[in-house]
């Protein structure tokens, strides 16, 4: 088994863990296990990517997308001007991306009940399994934290000097401390009113808000900010500041390195090292109480609430012709909402459907003004919204619970029409739609009423460009493969796609510079879409199973 560094480097504290009462020997085993299974976890960040078949170490190429991520701390260290407010919006930034990193891909560590039923079986002690799993989180956090905040910190070092680095560096490891605490008491809290689906719910929208701001946080910070003249913003303290983490690793900076000894400033500097030790002393205390506590994710809420018709039930009725599709159609709406993995596979890219119009929109707006935009053709910007199509095309043919597909061979199906016309169906309902109707009254506003036509274009466009990825893409019968072959190919079966839609967006312009162009198109497109939909599909059982 692999001899990490870490590890070499913890042999030299050795004498520490045993004064504290930890087994040494058995804490260095473990951690060598568990670090030797990080190094096969598919990390957040880099969870959509096409190569994870690929071998090598996925942490490592994790860690490299931090480094590329952390180069927008850099401008926050570079000013010498107002220390409280660069630094808070750093540390503000940091806060929320360690959060939500150690939340999306370190809960199985911190929530694992199996170490307590496996390790604890040997002749190992509770503290010695504690220790070790407090220190892989931090291990971890440690990595991550650095590998973002690396190039900050080395431009700080040749910028503001010696002093700045070694206090950014102290802060950066109590910062750790303080969201490993705060994320188990939040854990604990949440436990303690609810069971462990809650729980599961909770870690996987975190996870989705996570891949979405990864996603979309670099486009915004480019096109909506100016920090030329923002470092020259006054301070005026306010008692809910206190209330901030990152106010108080601000104020260290400013009481050491510029000398400012307000009392806010004080009790920000007090706060930003008291807290963080204060916290590992409770959660040293209620570790007992926390692991008792992680018994409840064992619990499923096995009480299964009994509901009547709902809006699904009615809504199936009125756009579905069969029962087949009626079934399907309903059976896809709670496979959507309910599996975790297809959640967190599908729901930030409709996170960046719904942000791109309004991201390239703003870019427009800052360089033209509104007056320009409403005159313009900045409405094409809404066929973005046809980004999520291919992947929910290409990922609702997976589930976590793939294996009860055998149901297609117990039940006898008419065809396949039927069962891919309702699960589409519902992705329409649930998911294209309302996202449309929302871009639609917001781009209405925008262009003043005079795009209505342009929008019922996109739409069908939109209608049309389903059935063809749907043809295109590799087909399977709906959740009925598993998660890990989904990214297999994507990336070169997206590219087509996209070029597919541009030709459709193009035919749309072309249509727009015509008297009666608009009119023409949508005629033509609901003939299209009335032929494709009832043609495009149809798919043997014998060509599925191929």
């Amino acid at each position: 088994m692999k001899d990490f560094k870490i590890l070499k480097f913890l042999d030299k504290l050795k004498g520490l863990f045993e004064n504290l009462g930890v087994d040494y020997f058995v804490m260095r085993r473990i951690l060598q296990v568990k670090l030797t299974l990080d190094e096969r976890r598919v990390p957040t960040v880099t969870m959509n990517s096409s190569s994870k078949k690929k071998k090598g170490n996925r942490f490592v190429g994790s860690l490299l997308v931090y480094i590329l991520l952390g180069c927008i701390l850099i401008p926050f260290v570079i000013s010498q001007n107002n220390y409280l407010f660069q630094m808070s919006f750093l540390f503000g930034i940091l806060i929320f991306m360690m959060f939500t990193t150690l939340v999306s891909d370190f809960s199985s560590v911190l929530l694992d009940l199996r170490d307590k039923d496996i390790i604890l079986s040997k002749p190992v002690d509770d503290k010695t399994l504690n220790v070790a799993k407090i220190i892989h989180i931090l291990i971890y956090m440690f990595y991550v934290t650095f590998s973002f905040t690396g190039p900050a910190l080395i431009v700080s070092l040749f910028k503001n000097g010696f002093l700045f680095f070694i206090l950014f560096l102290i802060e950066i490891i109590l910062m750790d401390f303080f969201i490993v605490v705060l994320t188990a008491l939040l854990y604990l809290l949440i436990l303690k009113f609810f069971d462990g689906e809650k729980l599961k719910d909770i870690i996987n929208y975190v996870q989705i808000i996570l891949t979405v701001t990864l996603s979309i946080g670099y486009q915004l910070i480019g096109r909506l900010f100016d920090f030329s003249d923002i470092m020259n913003i006054n301070f005026v303290p306010k008692w809910w500041q206190y209330l901030i983490p990152s106010m108080w690793f601000a104020g260290p900076f400013e009481l050491i390195i510029k000398n400012n000894r307000n009392f806010h400033i004080v009790l920000f500097s007090i706060l930003a090292f008291i807290i963080p030790i204060l916290s590992i002393i409770i959660y040293i205390k209620l570790t007992p109480y926390f692991e008792s506590n992680l018994q409840k994710l064992n619990n499923s809420s096995g009480n299964m609430k009994v509901r009547g018709k709902g809006l699904n039930y009615y809504l199936s009725k009125v756009i579905c012709r069969t029962k087949d599709e009626r079934t399907f159609f309903r059976f896809a709406t709670n496979m959507m909402k309910k599996e975790r993995k297809f959640k967190l596979q599908v729901y930030p890219s409709l996170g960046l459907a719904l942000a791109f119009p309004f991201i390239f929109l703003l870019s427009d707006l800052k360089a033209q003004g509104w007056d320009a935009i409403a005159i313009s053709k900045r409405y094409f910007n809404i066929y973005f919204i046809a980004l999520i199509v291919p992947t929910v095309i290409m990922t609702m043919g997976h589930s976590d619970k793939y294996k009860g597909a055998w149901i297609y061979k117990a039940v006898s199906f008419k065809g396949t029409k039927d069962i891919f016309r309702g699960t589409i169906k519902a992705f329409i309902a649930n998911f294209l739609l309302p996202m449309y109707i929302f871009q639609s009254i917001i781009f209405m506003l925008i262009f003043k009423g005079s795009i209505l036509l342009d929008l019922i274009i996109v739409f069908l466009n939109i209608l049309l460009f389903i059935v063809i990825c749907f043809r295109v893409s590799k087909t399977a019968l709906p959740f009925s493969e598993p998660f890990d072959t989904v990214n297999q190919g994507k990336g070169l079966a997206i590219i087509p796609l996209f070029l597919i839609l541009l030709i459709l967006a193009g035919i749309h312009y072309g249509a727009t510079l015509l008297t009666y162009g608009r009119y023409i198109n949508i005629a033509i497109l609901v003939i299209l879409n009335i032929i494709i939909w009832s043609k495009g599909f149809n798919i043997s059982m014998e060509k599925l199973s191929q």
